[in-house]
């Protein structure tokens, strides 16, 4: 299926119409159902926490009207969860807020860069963080992570969410909900490039260069061959440092792919490795943009429901 269908069906399930039933709905019973009847699969999680209550966690998941219904007439006060990835059809990207920090700086920070633009909805969670909704799109796994440092948590294939109109009980003892607070009307919802938004948000650490290394402002051509000669353990960091180099000296990333993928090909990088080396490395060269306020700006919010 190519990515324009695979971008269809996402769309389906994920509409602005579920967002008004999930919003309207009742009860959380009403709200799993609208869910399944989308074709989201969604299980059951401890009534005002976070903690599946099958056996399997997000992996028991289903869209059957009849399992739904069976596991909210059993605890009709259970939260909704909803798996992410290929799973539920959807990426999400988790900014939170504690005591520790907030993301919210990260957050805006990659959005200046074109990191995290194309979400679909936005949703306030009960710790006043936000979840960033992305359709997901394509066969290629992104898989979850998070950079604890900038407070960013990625959900994606082997993840999940809780979602509206579901509620968390905080440890101030108050009971707050995940609240929908935008849907994308002024731009064109697309996937979230996970493995670029990580090296953005946690590049790799400065290594000691090899004494071989290139001379800034070195011909493509020798940055090539001295990036297919690199060894295992110093491909990756050598790529990234050869990508960067270029894009330094204005090349386009048509050129740095067409040339440093060939070389780390040849040092024995595989092919996806290297092409998600090579777009997050030319993108944090070329559209590193300032740091904003610990707080959602009204670019990042859009539209409000």
């Amino acid at each position: 299926m190519n990515n324009v269908h695979q971008q269809g069906a996402a769309t389906v399930r994920w509409s602005r119409r579920l967002l008004n039933d999930l919003v309207n709905a009742p009860d959380l019973a009403t709200a799993a159902e609208h869910l399944g009847a989308s074709g989201i699969p969604v299980f059951p999680c401890v009534p005002g926490g976070k903690r599946p209550l099958t056996v399997h966690g997000f992996q028991d998941a289903s869209a059957d009207p009849e399992i739904i219904n069976f596991w909210w007439r059993r605890q009709p006060d259970a939260n909704i969860g909803v798996p992410t990835g290929a799973a539920g059809g959807v990426d999400v990207v988790d900014v939170d807020v504690h005591t520790a920090g907030s993301g919210y700086t990260a957050f805006e920070h990659a959005r200046r860069a074109g990191f995290v633009e194309g979400w679909a909805w936005l949703v306030r969670t009960p710790s006043g963080g936000l979840h960033a909704y992305f359709l997901h799109t394509g066969e290629r796994e992104q898989h979850s992570w998070q950079v604890p440092g900038k407070h960013i948590d990625f959900r994606g294939d082997g993840g999940y969410i809780i979602i509206p109109p579901s509620q968390v009980t905080g440890e101030d003892g108050v009971t707050r909900n995940y609240q929908p607070i935008a849907v994308a009307e002024h731009h064109q919802p697309r996937p979230v490039d996970a493995a670029g938004l990580r090296g953005f948000l946690d590049p790799p650490r400065p290594m000691r260069p090899p004494t071989d290394l290139p001379a800034v402002g070195a011909r493509p051509d020798k940055l090539a061959a001295w990036m297919a000669s690199r060894p295992e353990g110093g491909r990756n960091g050598g790529l990234f440092w050869a990508v960067c180099r270029m894009a330094e000296e204005g090349h386009d990333l048509s050129t740095t792919t067409s040339l440093l993928g060939e070389a780390a090909y040849a040092a024995g990088l595989p092919e996806r490795e290297a092409m998600a080396t090579i777009r997050s490395a030319y993108r944090i060269a070329t559209r590193l943009g300032p740091a904003s306020e610990p707080r959602p700006t009204n670019a990042v919010e859009a539209v409000g429901l």
